[in-house]
């Protein structure tokens, strides 16, 4: 084995574990600001897969652009169904807030007209203690 590819090598494990040890300590809060930076990432690796499948002269380099292209969109447009999704479930969380608050507003509402119209009957019932009472 050659120095070069030694060093390559661990470089390589390096940066994995440093990615597993970055991605670990995220914020769940995060992630989906952090997964559109990561679609425009793929989307530069994308256009470079492009651009190298564009150059390519043998069968072999043309099958190679292709997988290579193939792959990279597909991870476009995976990322951004993920980012949609997860986009979705905090529209869904917060509608759900804001109609339980109009489902709590409503019923504080109608508790309030009922007080005010137990009190209006109670008035009529007893019309003899309005009267009475010093002015």
């Amino acid at each position: 084995m050659s120095n070069e590819l030694l060093n390559e090598l661990t470089f390589f494990v390096l940066s994995i574990f440093v990615g597993i040890e970055v991605i670990s300590k995220v914020p769940t809060i995060l992630h989906t600001p952090l997964m559109s930076g990561t679609n425009a990432i793929h989307g530069i690796i994308l256009v470079g897969a492009i651009v190298i499948a564009a150059g390519a002269s043998s069968p072999v380099n043309i099958v190679l652009g292709l997988v290579a292209v193939t792959l990279a969109t597909t991870n476009v447009v995976g990322g951004f169904v993920v980012t949609d999704r997860m986009l979705e479930m905090f529209k869904g969380r917060n509608a759900g807030r804001a109609q339980g608050a109009q489902n709590a507003g409503r019923a504080q509402d109608a508790q309030n007209a009922g007080r005010a119209q137990g009190a209006q009957d109670q008035k009529q019932s007893n019309p003899a203690k309005e009267s009475t009472a010093p002015k």
